[in-house]
Formats: structure tokens, sequence, C-alpha cells
């Protein structure tokens, strides 16, 4: 279909990515009239993401901002989600959270005894071969970002409500909702945009345990189930294509020798590009042009977007706006 519509619905929802299908859920259970419009193709991060959810991040050992609202707030819209499409879509797992060397390690044990920060962290692991320390994670797992999307286009295409259309991407058209990703940040749409390529490996490995998520080395490795884990990630600031590299290959291999071990098979080498606005905290609100956008999900896209697309739907049915930090409005005035 080359000729899209907006006539004859409330909202139309341009990309359906991880934003977009959790905005459409909102929409759907609220009974409100809305169709969606994807071109399937692109850079989005959605098609190759691990879903990783870790409550406590990075070289600093953060507790993600407002993860206390936003995890229970994921975790009962996937739930709602699962039951609808009679899949599992989260899968709970400890997280092995490694430390490199000493003063890696001498951070996080200060750290976990933060208030903020205790709540997320369990045992003490055993110190292992490589690693100067570590600690269990509780709270975190993998969320199937690649089932979700595909069987919600399943589920809104049967009910009339998803179509494909490169029209959708028409700039002049109105009163419309962006969750367009990286491909909107990187077309200027939404204004200065930081994106960046990341480049995931599958691999099979019989041997490894698959009980748990590891995170260290400036990586992570996530079971999949079947013997298969995810391990990830680079970051790539200036080439955003899809084309997974030669440098990419090699620095997931050192992540997989230093977190798994030498003896697995590579299934697949992939790259999407994360939409970054502000480090991995999305925003949302009204365009100056018209319509609304919901972007900036960044790597941390299963964790904020069914909170965030609450909060849009809220917003924009409502009246009831967010949180300031999370208005694209302000975000902008603040540049």
């Amino acid at each position: 279909m080359s000729e899209v519509s907006d006539s004859g619905v409330d909202w139309t929802i341009v990309g359906q990515g991880l934003a977009g299908t959790c905005l459409a859920w909102q929409l759907w259970e609220r009974g409100v009239d809305f169709q969606i419009i994807d071109r399937e193709c692109g850079i989005a991060a959605s098609r190759v993401a691990a879903g990783l959810v870790n409550p406590v991040t990075g070289k600093n050992f953060e507790p993600s901002p407002m993860i206390g609202e936003f995890l229970p707030e994921a975790l009962d819209l996937y739930r709602r989600v699962e039951e609808r499409l009679e899949v599992v879509l989260w899968h709970p797992m400890p997280i092995m959270r490694l430390a490199g060397n000493d003063d890696e390690w001498a951070k996080m044990q200060v750290k976990a005894a933060r208030a903020d920060v205790e709540v997320w962290v369990g045992r003490e692991l055993a110190k292992q071969d490589g690693w100067a320390g570590g600690f269990e994670i509780r709270g975190g797992g993998r969320f199937d970002v690649k089932m979700f999307v595909d069987l919600s286009r399943e589920f809104f295409q049967a009910e009339g409500i998803y179509r494909k259309s490169e029209a959708a991407f028409d700039r002049d058209v109105k009163a419309r909702v962006w969750c367009d990703g990286a491909a909107g940040l990187v077309s200027g749409m939404h204004g200065e945009a930081r994106c960046a390529k990341g480049e995931i490996l599958t691999v099979r490995a019989a041997d490894w345990d698959e009980s748990f998520i590891r995170v260290g080395a400036g990586g992570w490795l996530v079971p999949v189930g079947a013997g298969c884990f995810k391990l990830g990630s680079t970051y790539e600031w200036e080439r955003l294509d899809m084309e997974p590299s030669e440098a990419g290959m090699e620095r997931l291999r050192r992540i997989a020798m230093k977190l798994g071990g030498a003896d697995f098979e590579i299934v697949a080498h992939e790259a999407g590009v994360r939409p970054i606005l502000r480090r991995s905290e999305p925003l949302i609100g009204p365009m100056e042009a018209g319509g609304w956008m919901f972007n900036g999900l960044g790597s941390k896209g299963s964790l904020y977007a069914p909170g965030m697309a609450r909060r849009l739907a809220l917003w924009m049915l409502d009246g009831v706006e967010p949180e300031g930090h999370f208005d694209i409005r302000v975000f902008r005035k603040q540049l």
C-alpha cells in the first residue's frame, strides 16, 4: 500500500519497534482507535537487542534512574501481553556482576553498601580466575524483544490496525506519534542526537552455565536457551549502519573469551543502532511541527519502554504531563 491516510483513527503510531509496540498496547488496553504504520526495515536496535534488564549498571555500579518505578511497570505490561499472546517473553535471571581489577572491586564494595544499591545486591561471589570479585544482582533478566515486536505485529495486523508502508515516513504528515527510533534521530527530525551502533554475537556453547547472566569486562553474556547465548556489545559513534564489522567481531570475541571461555561456536553476528538523545533515558512530548514523539530508549529500552509508553498515553489522552526531565521540550531548552 503506497498511500497512507490518518483519517478515521484517533492516533497513528509511526514505527513499530519497542517504543511503538509498547505504546500500541497502552492504547489498545484503553480502547483507543489507532493504527500502526511501519516500513519493516532500517537500523532498528529492536531487531537484534538482547533485552537485558540489569538493575545496577555501568562502570560506576549505579542503579538505573527510577528503576524502582519503571521495573514493576515493565513487568506488569509484559505479563499482560504474555497472557494475551500465550507466550513467555520475560525470563527472570540472576546477574553475576564481575570486577576486572582491584580498583573496580573496591568501588563496587563501597557502592553495594549504599541503600539504593543494596536492595538489588545479593550474595558476594567467590573469587574466580581473572576476576577481582563480584556480586549477584537481583531483579534482572532477559526480555525477548524480537518475539515481543514480531508477535505484537501479527496480533495488530490480524486486528486490522497494522500496515506496512514507506509513505508512513512522509515528514509533512502531522498528527502522528513518531516512534521511529534511530532512523528518526539519524534523519535529524528530533534535533541533535548521538546514536551508537552496537554489534552482538549469538554463540552456541554447550558447556557454559545457562542459569545466570554474566556482566563484566565491558560486556555481557545472556543465555537465550538451547545452549545459545547473546553477547555484546560494542559502541560505534560514526558509522551508523546495520553492517557487522571485523573490528566489532574481534571485540566481541574477546568478551566471549573473558565471560564464557574459549570453546564456542558463532551462530550469528548482527548490528543495530541504539536511539540515543540523552544517555539511555528516553524523551517524549509534542513536536514543534505537530504530532508527538517517543524516542531515545538507548540501551535500556526493555526497562523503560513500558513506563514511558504509559506516561505518553496519559499525556496524549488525559493531558497528564510526565516528570519534567522526560519532556522533550524541557530537554531542548537545556541544549
